[in-house]
């Protein structure tokens, strides 16, 4: 053990020696570790904040709810963009009907596109604000958090279709200016006065989240029906429907069902494939999936080519250090230092000098995640698992890197050695 320690003790003290001794050529040399470590680590590192951000946001959405679409979420956008033009809009009819008949779900919502409107407050007014019709579970559906005394409708307010309306928190913010709360306060959209009874919290840094209302106002859809010239039986414009599972209920079970009703509703033929698409949320993180792991796949190729040239740079130290220690190293193999000794101590002081560049890698990746978290209000952070991932790494590069420098010390001659 006491050893080992002399070992541990005496290769990091050359290591400091060989950085101390020339501290330009020392940097140079490390340097291919430094960016090694900080393209490969900083990469993953915001492939796993991204990740985590998208985890986060499922969990508070839930994994039980379905989109139902005319467009499938997993389909190429481009190569299917006609087929699904082509396909009908979802009714209102539609609706009712799935809420009547569907066993297996817990809440059904419905939610259709009004267009874009300006909305007035005294001598302000701003435009291009989109309106939504929505039915009364979209609110556990969208899980729809308020601001400060904000609520949502009341069933009255929502069989009556009163005028009242909730914010998105930009269109508040732009309207009212800070320091004003909108609620309660009187609106005007196209004529009509709406009184807003919320503010929605602002979407914020939640990537993966099908609605984002920052930007909109919604009404109920009794409202809609009545004061923005849609129709009953509803074509018009971009509509949709969400169904939530009950407890456990699978979502192919759910989709099954949701398939037979809805094939029932618009009469298609047993062999016309559907006309709607049901998505969940499951296929938007599979997509992001394959792209972290492009990303990842990118840092790892990039990183690896610096630390190869990292490699090479340190290498070249440890034949320099063994050169100029070569009568040292016969002196202590002449007094009885085993060869295994002189092995460990020269791949030891390798390992060391390669760990010194990957902590000034680690170090950079955290100034430039604490930067980037400031400068664009997203959360992207060092873990520790990513840090020991570093950190080995710059230890099997050293153990490389040193590997021959050592073997070739360690098979000198003693004799041989002292001479030189």
């Amino acid at each position: 053990m006491r050893q080992i320690l002399r070992i541990l003790f005496e290769g990091a003290a050359q290591a400091w020696q060989q950085l101390m001794a020339n501290k330009l050529r020392s940097f140079l040399s490390l340097l291919g570790v430094t960016i090694g470590i900080f393209c490969i680590i900083g990469v993953k590192s915001a492939v796993n904040s991204l990740e985590d951000n998208i985890r986060g946001s499922m969990a508070k959405l839930g994994n039980d709810v379905i989109y139902v679409e005319k467009f499938s979420w997993a389909e190429d956008p481009g190569a299917n963009f006609w087929k699904w033009l082509r396909r009908p809009e979802f009714s209102f009819v539609e609706y009712e009907k799935l809420e009547q008949r569907l066993k297996l779900a817990e809440k059904v919502g419905f939610w259709q596109y009004l267009g874009s409107k300006t909305i007035k407050w005294k001598s302000s007014s701003t435009e291009n604000v989109f309106f939504l019709g929505i039915t009364e579970d979209c609110r556990d559906l969208f899980h729809l958090e308020f601001q400060g005394e904000g609520r949502y409708f009341t069933p009255t307010e929502y069989q009556t279709g009163s005028d009242v309306c909730i914010m998105g928190a930009e269109v508040a913010e732009g309207l009212f200016g800070e320091g004003i709360d909108p609620t309660e306060k009187d609106v005007n959209v196209g004529g009509r006065k709406l009184r807003v009874i919320g503010v929605l919290k602002a979407a914020g840094n939640d990537l993966l989240k099908p609605f984002n209302f920052d930007n909109g106002v919604l009404v109920s859809y009794t409202l809609a029906r009545r004061g923005f010239n849609i129709r009953h039986q509803g074509q018009w414009e971009r509509t949709s429907l969400l169904v939530q599972a009950k407890a456990g209920v699978s979502l192919e079970d759910m989709k099954d069902e949701i398939t037979g009703v809805l094939r029932s509703v618009r009469r298609l033929p047993p062999r016309e494939e559907n006309n709607f698409a049901l998505n969940t949320l499951s296929i938007l993180s599979g997509l992001f999936d394959s792209v972290f792991g492009v990303m990842n796949l990118a840092g790892f190729v990039i990183g690896i080519f610096a630390l190869i040239v990292g490699m090479f740079s340190v290498a070249n130290i440890m034949f320099v250090s063994v050169r100029e220690r070569t009568n040292i190293i016969g002196i202590k193999m002449a007094l009885g230092a085993k060869r295994w000794f002189i092995l460990l101590e020269i791949l030891f002081e390798a390992v060391v000098l390669c760990v010194v560049g990957g902590l000034f890698g680690l170090l950079f990746i955290w100034a430039a995640t604490e930067a980037i978290t400031r400068a664009i209000d997203f959360d992207i952070h060092l873990s520790l698992s990513n840090t020991l991932v570093g950190v080995g790494t710059s230890v099997i590069v050293g153990v490389l890197s040193g590997l021959i420098p050592a073997i070739q010390a360690s098979g000198m001659d003693p004799v041989e050695a002292i001479r030189k």
